[in-house]
C-alpha cells in the first residue's frame, strides 16, 4: 500500500513538471554572436518600383550592429538572406567597431563606412512587404542571428519598419 502512494506522488511530481515545461514562454533562440539584426526597413515608404533609376529599393534596408563592448567585427564573408534564399555576401572588409552599425541598402551606390552604408548594387527588392524571414549568417555559415515577421503581427504602427535589438 505504502508503494502505490509512493508511485502516485512520483507520477503527479513528474506530471507537474511536465506541464512546468511545456507550458512555459517560447524563447527565441539566441546566436553567440556579437552581430545582431537591429532592425529591417521591410517595405520601402511609397510605391514600389526597383527600377535602378529612379526607384525606391534604397529605402529598403537591414540594419546589423555590433553589440560587443570590445570586439571589432569584419563583414566581410557574412551573409544575409531571406527565406526563400535572396542573398547578398560582404564581399569586401567593414570593420564594425563596438557600438558601430551598418544599413545594407538596396540599389545601387557606393558602400561608405563613414556613412555606415553597403548597397547591395541589385535593384530587386530582397524582403517581403507582408511577411519573411531575415537570416544574418557567419562567414562558416553558422546562424547569428535570425528573425521572422509578418506585417500585420509585426509592425504595430505600419510603417514598414521592424526593430529587433534596441
Amino acid at each position: 500500500m505504502r508503494m502505490r502512494h509512493t508511485l502516485v506522488a512520483v507520477a503527479v511530481a513528474a506530471a507537474g513538471a511536465v506541464a512546468a515545461f511545456t507550458a512555459g514562454p517560447a524563447q527565441a533562440a539566441e546566436y553567440s554572436s556579437a552581430l545582431k539584426i537591429k532592425g529591417v526597413q521591410y517595405d520601402a515608404p511609397g510605391s514600389d518600383s526597383n527600377r535602378c533609376s529612379g526607384g525606391n529599393t534604397k529605402n529598403e534596408y537591414l540594419t546589423i550592429k555590433n553589440y560587443s563592448r570590445t570586439a571589432t567585427v569584419d563583414l566581410k564573408g557574412y551573409v544575409v538572406k531571406d527565406a526563400t534564399g535572396n542573398k547578398f555576401t560582404f564581399a569586401a572588409h567593414h570593420r564594425l567597431e563596438p557600438g558601430d552599425y551598418v544599413k545594407l541598402r538596396g540599389g545601387r551606390g557606393a558602400d561608405s563606412d563613414a556613412g555606415n552604408v553597403v548597397y547591395r548594387q541589385n535593384c530587386n527588392f530582397i524582403w517581403n512587404n507582408d511577411k519573411d524571414t531575415v537570416y544574418l549568417l557567419k562567414p562558416t555559415g553558422a546562424k547569428a542571428d535570425v528573425h521572422s515577421y509578418t506585417k500585420r503581427a509585426d509592425d504595430a504602427d505600419g510603417n514598414g519598419y521592424i526593430n529587433y535589438h534596441g
